[in-house]
């Protein structure tokens, strides 16, 4: 399969916008976004309601999903970084104009919650979008330097660069090629038969998940197994599986062991720790473009073809 249709890469002069799904945020938290993306030569839209709070939510459901629109309308606008995750996406999701979006090609960034967004786009309008730090992630105790050089050289020229890939014993060797999806498991493991929920056939699996109960991480990834997710996937990749918990009775298992232990009878290769997702280390992928997964003994690589 050929990858998805890709809106145009950013130049310089580009007009960008930031909006809010999920949680609230604040200006202070979304400052040293603003100035990076500033001084890419970015010009940055805030979105009116960017600030809007409404208990745990950047409004309500209706705001957020109003947002959303007016950038989506917006020919001017050819990015829309989605300003944090935590939990909401999910409830605004079917209040967006997704004609919009079909009419006004753009990218769409983020990670996380956002995973509702790259799964809806996906199944539906079969664009390619944007894993990777959003604003409230671009503060700079919480990213490393080289991803957010990364992250421009993704936006402004369409290239994927990742760092030596370390190895790791549960990795499993082989070749494989597909369109390149994913996202939180949480998140995917809560879109399971609902509107959003994504083929998985042929296709590269990216998997991240934070602060879960490893019996959680066990539940999540044996559904996906039984829904058809995992058995005709071209490939796995996981990426960090950051902060996991454990009841007083051990599990038995971390989480790359829990998931290598439930694709153990396939044969498609995978790939543990990937530099992505709850991360300093949280490099972009680009959903919906093909890759290439290859893991031997002398060299493993994600590459994008």
């Amino acid at each position: 399969m050929s990858h998805l249709t890709s809106p145009e890469w950013l130049k310089p002069g580009d007009e960008v916008a930031i909006v809010a799904t999920a949680r609230k945020v604040s200006k202070e938290e979304m400052m040293p976004a603003i100035n990076i993306f500033t001084e890419w030569g970015l010009t940055v839209r805030v979105d009116d309601d960017l600030y809007a709070d409404e208990n745990q939510f950047a409004g309500n459901d209706k705001l957020r999903a109003a947002a959303l629109n007016r950038v989506l309308a917006n020919e001017k606008i050819k990015a829309v970084f989605i300003a944090r995750g935590g939990y909401g996406t999910v409830r605004m999701v079917d209040l967006v104009d997704w004609d919009l979006l079909r009419k006004n090609p753009k990218w769409i960034i983020g990670f996380s919650d956002i995973t509702v967004l790259h799964s809806h786009i996906h199944q539906h309008l079969q664009l390619c979008t944007i894993h990777a730090p959003m604003p409230i992630n671009l503060q700079p105790h919480l990213v490393n330097i080289k991803v957010v050089h990364a992250l421009k050289e993704n936006l402004l020229t369409g290239i994927c660069r990742y760092p030596d890939i370390v190895k790791h014993a549960l990795n499993r060797s082989g070749k494989g090629e597909g369109v390149l999806i994913g996202g939180n498991l949480s998140v995917l493991y809560s879109l399971l038969g609902s509107s959003s929920d994504v083929d998985t056939n042929g296709k590269i699996l990216f998997i991240e998940d934070l602060d879960e109960y490893l019996y959680h991480i066990d539940r999540m990834i044996m559904a996906l197994k039984r829904a058809g997710k995992l058995s005709g996937l071209a490939g796995l990749v996981v990426g960090g599986m950051s902060d996991m918990k454990d009841n007083t009775i051990p599990f038995g298992q971390s989480a790359e062991q829990i998931i290598a232990d439930a694709v153990k009878e396939y044969s498609f290769p995978v790939l543990f720790n990937f530099p992505a997702g709850h991360l300093p280390d949280n490099y972009p992928l680009v959903f919906g473009r093909k890759y290439q997964l290859t893991i031997y003994k002398e060299h493993e690589i994600l590459l994008m073809l």
